[in-house]
């Protein structure tokens, strides 16, 4: 391990790979803000939408953990999705702790015009496909690694 010294050094904001990576975040959300807003989505809203067209007719508590969102995020987003009739949320007949929510109609076809979304953000970004996925295969095992350290604290 690099000495104390060193480390001191380097403990610079710019320097820091969670402030790169906070920023690139902030840099994400402010270039999905104006292509979301005709659609009526913020963006934590655009990726559970996207969840649902990937998995339609999910548990509340399975697309929170994809999300990495708990019951307080979720609950108001959902609402808001199933006011502008994107999504309905349902209780399990069975289990009513149970809810699940699935896409009207509206929701399915408001895919569409999110493809034109995805296309003007990988324009936006200005690398080839392949860096594309090569950083996204990255920062995922990066994203496992933390977790996984965070877990055994």
């Amino acid at each position: 391990m690099e000495n104390r010294d060193t480390l001191k050094k380097d403990l610079v904001l710019d320097k820091q790979l969670c402030f790169a990576l906070y920023g690139a975040s902030l840099a994400f959300t402010r270039t999905y803000k104006p292509l979301l807003e005709p659609l009526g989505l913020t963006y934590p809203q655009y990726l559970a939408m996207m969840v649902l067209w990937e998995e339609d007719h999910l548990a509340v508590k399975a697309l929170g953990q994809k999300l990495g969102l708990d019951s307080g995020t979720l609950s108001p987003l959902l609402k808001r999705l199933e006011q502008a009739d994107y999504v309905k949320r349902q209780r399990d007949a069975k289990d009513e702790r149970q809810v699940t929510v699935s896409l009207t109609q509206k929701g399915r076809d408001l895919q569409d015009q999110a493809v034109d979304v995805m296309a003007q953000v990988g324009h936006a970004i200005g690398c080839s496909l392949e860096e594309v996925a090569a950083l996204r295969e990255q920062l995922q095992a990066l994203r496992g690694r933390l977790n996984a350290a965070a877990q055994e604290e």
